[in-house]
């Protein structure tokens, strides 16, 4: 019975594989209706009983039993009839295609089955699929196989119930429970960044995400609509270059650039362009965007027209009595300093977007005392809490440059302070709530470096990904070969990883290789140090700034972390878990080399390390012989 158990859970394993793979292609079948992706997940659970119908318990010649009826029961419940009735007929073909005494009971069952499932579908179909109503699935359709089983009283049936009658029940209920837990899980993430999606393309305004090169990675509908483009999917990998005059391209490009590399942010970039004929002022926000390194990965922006506000303001000054008749039907707030300092000119809104020193913004109040009244209230979280003669002349004297600003109050809201000097030396200020506007800069800014991570990072060990390591060798090969520095790339196998899994399964091989990583972790610990998962029990570093003696050194100390670990792993030579490492360190960048050779190298080390008995280090040389570390 143990053999029987075992085998079935590879079985539940092979199950819940099909339905992680249908899950992770979900979201790509979203574009297609709704009977389409029906039939492609029909297909998709066909195929997966065929792969569990291969991994079955044979009980006699021609009789096995497996895990196929959740396949089939998921299949009926979420899909509904065009669903299951490809994944029956497929796992049909398969069944009859193997013969046997059981076969045709083993298809009879599957359509009982889906019938079941196929019941629940009619029950549930006019809302989401809940928990609740898979298990109440799993007990019918474990019940229903016990029925049938019984009630087809051939020998084989009899011995089928008498050997894996309670492992069968048990496990096709769990199965069915787990799957459609799984599926409902990934049905509402779906759900979740359909929204996402919707709310970040359809804001006001132009909101996009640039990469390091300065192409497109994420614009809204009113950025694709601007540029003529069907869709902001279709605009992405598009670049200013595209858009633009090349004279305006590269000025962007450069200044984006320069942002980047300076991580400093752009607030408020006034620009005046000319578009079919006529003259639009635009206002830009740029804020670089960093991974969890610090290192700037891209940048987001937030583009305003302000066409119309700067008329207004141009109005305002023009006529006192026009001011007053605009100010009048506005939200924002308005006032007008003299050559002295002196309020001599506001609305109500003025004063009430500013609850705490309100009472002073009056007519008649001089700028000093309105300052004195902010210091005081704390009604500025960018204020000193210190009062001097000499700072408040600084901030007064301030209050005569044309300049841009946000500030944020103590209640956590944020207003865009615009101040314009006339040319008879009286300030305009223009206050806004921008508030609103504030939180959606945040909050892109979050999702911006959420999918970013999410996109570059492995879910398992939590290291980069081999896409996100691409690009960061790259980018440190150039730099290194410009700046004349040493760098050093490490390739690590994790040895006899296979038996490893053999031995003691996936879920023990998952838990070594985070142990890898967070030897990794403890040893190459500098902010400069790349560590990423390379595939399957391969990780590789990217060392920046180190010559082949300090990388050897820290693949020995690497080395012995996790030889201390000391994980037991019996079909070790060693009787417990090793890696084999080879190493690869650039110095001399006389010769160009590009990142792939340099990994290439650092594989060939590795290669050498397994040839010479594993669990150690290799510096990999085709120049003289390699030194080891062991």
């Amino acid at each position: 019975m143990n053999a029987t158990w075992q085998i079935l859970l590879g079985n539940l394993a092979i199950t819940a594989l099909a339905i992680s793979l249908w899950s992770h292609a979900y979201y790509h079948t979203r574009a297609l209706s709704e009977r389409r992706r029906n039939q492609a997940f029909g297909i998709a659970m066909g195929l997966g009983a065929i792969c569990s119908m291969m991994l079955a318990v044979p009980l006699d010649q021609g009789v096995f039993v497996d895990l196929r009826y959740t396949l089939v029961a998921v299949s009926a419940l979420f899909g509904g009839p065009f669903s299951v009735l490809l994944t029956i007929v497929i796992a049909s073909v398969f069944r009859l295609s193997e013969g046997g005494s059981g076969a045709l009971d083993g298809v009879t069952s599957m359509c009982i089955v889906g019938m079941v499932g196929l019941c629940g579908y009619l029950i549930v179909r006019k809302r989401k699929v809940r928990l609740a109503d898979a298990a109440i699935l799993g007990i019918a359709v474990s019940a229903a196989l016990l029925v049938v089983m019984s009630l087809l009283t051939s020998q084989a049936n009899a011995r089928a119930v008498e050997l894996v009658g309670f492992p069968i029940t048990v496990l096709n209920f769990l199965s069915i429970v787990i799957a459609a837990f799984v599926l409902i899980q990934f049905e509402r993430m779906a759900h979740d960044r359909d929204i996402l999606s919707a709310a970040l393309t359809q804001t006001p305004d132009f909101h996009y995400v640039k990469n390091r090169e300065g192409k497109f990675v994420i614009v809204n509908k009113n950025v694709a609509e601007h540029h003529h483009y069907p869709s902001p999917a279709a605009m992405v990998g598009a670049s200013d270059f595209q858009l633009a005059t090349q004279r305006r391209a590269e000025m962007l490009y450069a200044e984006e650039q320069a942002l980047m590399e300076s991580g400093r942010s752009q607030l408020d970039k006034i620009e005046y362009l000319t578009e079919n004929g006529q003259e639009r002022c635009y206002s830009t926000s740029k804020v670089p965007l960093r991974d969890r390194t610090g290192t700037v990965i891209g940048l987001a922006g937030a583009t305003r027209d302000v066409t119309e506000e700067r008329k207004i303001e141009q109005e305002l000054r023009e006529s006192k009595d026009l001011l007053s008749l605009a100010m009048a039907g506005m939200s924002d707030g308005f006032a007008m300093f003299d050559r002295a300092g002196t309020l001599v000119f506001s609305n109500t809104q003025y004063a009430s977007l500013f609850p705490l020193s309100g009472e002073v913004r009056v007519p008649g109040t001089n700028i000093r005392d309105i300052l004195k009244k902010v210091v005081e209230s704390n009604e500025r979280r960018d204020f000193r809490q210190d009062v001097t003669d000499e700072w408040l002349s600084e901030a007064s004297a301030a209050l005569f440059f044309d300049k841009d600003e946000h500030i944020e109050l103590h209640d956590g809201r944020w207003l865009s302070l615009r101040t314009r000097v006339a040319d008879n030396g009286m300030a305009l200020v223009a206050v806004s709530d921008i508030t609103t506007m504030k939180q959606a800069e945040f909050a892109l800014r979050t999702v911006a470096e959420q999918m970013k991570s999410l996109a570059e990072t492995d879910a398992l060990t939590g290291l980069l990904n081999r896409r996100a390591f691409d690009h960061a060798i790259s980018v440190a090969v150039e730099r290194s070969r410009l700046e004349r520095r040493p760098m050093a790339v490490l390739m690590i196998d994790v040895d006899r990883f296979k038996a490893y899994n053999d031995t003691y399964g996936h879920p023990e091989g998952d838990e070594c290789l985070k142990a890898i990583a967070d030897c990794l972790r403890r040893t190459m610990n500098r902010p400069q140090d790349v560590l990423a998962r390379f595939g399957g029990e391969e990780f590789v570093v990217l060392l920046p700034d180190t010559d082949e003696t300090k990388a050897l050194a820290l693949a020995e100390q690497f080395r012995q972390t996790l030889l201390a670990r000391a994980i037991a792993h019996a079909g070790s030579e060693y009787g417990v878990v090793t890696a084999s490492i080879g190493i690869a360190a650039k110095s001399n960048w006389k010769q160009p080399m590009r990142a792939s050779e340099l990994v290439l190298e650092a594989d060939q080390g590795l290669y050498q390390a397994k040839r010479d008995g594993r669990n150690q280090a290799v510096l990999w040389n085709p120049q003289r012989t390699s030194r080891t570390a062991r």
